[in-house]
């Protein structure tokens, strides 16, 4: 009799581990298929679920577009001799007169001005010859205007002017660069990649780094690596111009069954769904569901209607895409299947591992009644 009750108690233990295990909720890393697919909007929900194939892959495969306008193209190189107010101006005088020169002392020849500021109006001063206007002048054009002025004072002055690097012609490099600051625009730094040079190159991984040049109310912007390829797109600088050099900000969220669930920059310029799978450790092998793959997002209208065949949509829309690796193309969709900044990608755990997990709380509340039992006894 009392071998029977035993029975009896355990027994009933059994039952009250599955009752508990199916009225309480077990622990998982988010949703599964079942209830990702009770979102849709076939069924009530406020998402399309859409499974990945060669059209949605085409229809949905935008990058960023970045680059220069028409009016950074086409600008012209800027002459390295042209004096801007802020130039610091070097200028020789060679006079022809050995006693009593104009500039200079007796015996000497030659007068050497080696640091003549161009003031915020665009002149210098000259001793004996005034006020010189050199701002938008071409150095031989400052030479000409200082030598007409002195040759009514001494006889056939010969000048010699140089440009110094001044504040006039200059621009700023800040950010992913060797040597942040503002430098002159000189002969050897007139295009954008020579000026980057110039502030001691890139200081942070070229396949993600970005330049941004402002000029006045305009700013383009463009990849490095784009830049490096195309000699086209390496820009003629202007004066205040600012350059900046940042990293890509871009990025996604890995949730659920992946080797890690984090917030992930992207590495490269374009990513695939494979490549934002891998980049987080594959999916976890004892948990995720190769069939459950899911990309999250929301979709332009003008992306929405063409993935859909439609023309009615307005504003962004919720989107849920499915990729079965299991499939013959699977993995071929995922690696065509184009990642956008801002999509969070979860992986569904395998229906076995929900099972798993109900034996282990089964067989822990079992063994739990079970010790109660011996103790009671």
């Amino acid at each position: 009799m009392t071998t029977t009750l035993i029975r009896g108690a355990r027994a009933v233990a059994v039952l009250s581990a599955v009752s508990i295990v199916a009225a309480c909720g077990l622990p998982r890393s988010g949703p599964n298929k079942r209830e990702i697919f009770a979102g849709s909007v076939m069924k009530q929900g406020d998402a399309f679920v859409v499974l990945v194939n060669d059209r949605v892959t085409r229809a949905t495969a935008v990058v960023p577009a970045l680059g220069f306008g028409s009016s950074f193209r086409n600008a012209g190189v800027v002459g390295s001799d042209v004096v801007n107010p802020g130039d610091v101006l070097s200028v020789q005088v060679f006079e022809n007169v050995r006693d009593e020169p104009l500039l200079s002392t007796a015996g000497e020849r030659v007068s050497i001005l080696e640091e003549v500021q161009v003031d915020g109006q665009g002149f210098v001063f000259i001793p004996y010859a005034g006020r010189i206007k050199a701002g938008g002048q071409t150095v031989e054009g400052v030479r000409t205007a200082i030598t007409r002025a002195l040759d009514t004072q001494t006889p056939d002055p010969q000048v010699r002017v140089a440009r110094v690097a001044g504040d006039g012609a200059t621009v700023s490099v800040s950010g992913g660069v060797g040597s942040q600051g503002v430098y002159p625009i000189e002969r050897s730094t007139r295009t954008l990649t020579a000026m980057l040079a110039r502030a001691g190159g890139i200081a942070i991984e070229p396949d993600v780094a970005l330049v941004r040049v402002t000029r006045g109310g305009q700013t383009g912007q463009i990849w490095l690596q784009d830049l490096w390829d195309n000699p086209s797109l390496d820009i003629a600088l202007r004066p205040g111009d600012r350059i900046v050099v940042e990293q890509d900000r871009r990025a996604f969220v890995a949730l659920g069954a992946t080797g890690t669930q984090t917030r992930v920059p992207f590495d490269t310029q374009t990513l695939s769904a494979i490549e934002a799978i891998a980049q987080v450790g594959g999916l976890n092998t004892n948990l995720a569901d190769p069939t459950g793959v899911f990309v999250f997002r929301n979709e332009p209208a003008e992306i929405a209607n063409v993935v859909l065949g439609r023309n009615d949509l307005t504003g962004d829309q919720r989107f849920v895409y499915v990729l079965d690796l299991t499939q013959p193309t699977g993995m071929f969709d995922a690696r065509d299947f184009v990642i956008r900044d801002g999509d969070t990608v979860f992986v569904t755990e395998a229906p076995f591992t929900q099972f798993q997990k109900v034996l282990s709380a089964i067989t822990g509340t079992t063994a739990a009644a079970g010790s109660i039992s011996s103790i009671g006894r």
